[in-house]
């Protein structure tokens, strides 16, 4: 099963190829630059060249499922989480239903379902997730959506909780969030399932259970 990681040039885009990559698993990096491809080649990672602000729907032909871990970033303004959070998201799923596709994972937020409760500055952002993953359950394709914490670069624990009471914080490294795709992706009859993520103390598979 060939997934398409769109956002593969992100930071935990390219956590994730690596760790698919070294764990057999076929994948194809979307990149918005050819300049970007270098990375992916020496790993042996396909790419494909798409922009989600234009036409992408050739970067899905013969794949099986999608991942969107896309973002429009901290330093742009909200014309950009429009585009990108928000509408990209929205077609990558539109263009997942077109195309047959078996599976879309979804790397969401945690305050994703009540943007309001997030801090100012990040409701705009919060408010694109909450619209993106509505649409996604309303599509007719099998789902995964992953809401991760505050999101740190610290090395993967490999251990993880399900909610703040249990975490005591509110954050998980980027790498753990890779291997949470990685599990998503392996676990193919995992479907129409959401999960908050943040780093702990349990095993993967029992927060995902």
């Amino acid at each position: 099963m060939t997934t398409l990681v769109i956002g593969a040039n992100g930071q935990i885009g390219k956590q994730f190829c690596e760790r698919a990559r070294e764990a057999g698993e076929p994948v194809r990096a979307m990149i918005r630059h050819e300049d970007q491809a270098d990375w992916f080649a020496r790993r042996g990672i396909e790419t494909v060249v798409a922009d989600l602000e234009d036409d992408f729907v050739h970067a899905f032909d013969g794949c099986d499922q999608a991942i969107f871990t896309a973002g429009s970033g901290p330093h742009t303004g909200p014309e950009k989480t429009l585009l990108i959070d928000l509408y990209g998201a929205i077609r990558a799923v539109d263009i997942a239903v077109e195309k047959g596709l078996e599976r879309f994972v979804m790397v969401s937020a945690m305050r994703a379902e009540d943007p309001m409760s997030a801090p100012e500055k990040l409701r705009p952002y919060m408010a694109a997730k909450f619209a993106a993953d509505a649409h996604l359950r309303q599509s007719a394709l099998p789902y995964v959506i992953l809401k991760p914490g505050r999101l740190t670069d610290e090395p993967a624990s490999e251990r993880f909780a399900a909610d703040v009471d249990e975490a005591g914080d509110n954050r998980i490294s980027r790498d753990n969030v890779a291997l949470s795709l990685l599990y998503a992706v392996q676990q193919t009859g995992l479907a129409n399932a959401e999960f908050t993520l943040l780093d702990g103390e349990r095993d993967l598979a029992d927060v995902m259970a």
